[in-house]
Parts: C-alpha cells; structure tokens; sequence
C-alpha cells in the first residue's frame, strides 16, 4: 500500500539531518521515489533514520554494512535505493 500524504510529510520532516551530504543525498532520495514508497518503505526508512548522521553517512557511502536487526530486506531495498542517489 502506498503511503499516504500525511505519513510522507512526517517522514520528509524527520528525515532532516545535521550533515549537508546525509541531507542532499535524503532530498534526491526523495525528489525521485517519493510518490512510490509503501508503508514499508516508510517503516524501512524510519530504521535507517533513528540513526546517528555520522552512522547513516558511513552506510550511504558504502563505508560500513548494515548489521544485526537492520539487516532485514525492507532496511536493505531502501538503503540501496538511497545508495543510487
């Protein structure tokens, strides 16, 4: 099910950052697949935002993996889609 308005509204809010390139890569992110993301990606995306910037920089330019409970299949689509950016 694709997200509604509101939820998509909440998450672009959230989904500012204290570091220009986690913020630039966020925002093409988000000018490309926005009107095509589902729940899940939403949830997916809520994961990978509950991080610190350093930490979710070091995984959207490849330095580190994701690991233990973020690895799941939801996190990992969104995070390569973040990756194509």
């Amino acid at each position: 099910m694709i997200a509604d308005a509101q939820t998509l509204s909440r998450l672009r809010w959230s989904a500012r950052r204290g570091l220009l390139e986690n913020d630039l890569i966020i925002e093409r992110f988000f000018n490309r697949y926005i009107n095509s993301l589902t729940m899940e990606d939403v949830f997916a995306m809520d994961q990978l935002l509950d991080l610190s910037d350093n930490d979710l920089l070091d995984l959207l330019l490849k330095r580190k993996e994701l690991e233990g409970a973020l690895a799941n299949p939801d996190v990992i689509k969104i995070l390569q889609m973040m990756r194509e950016q």
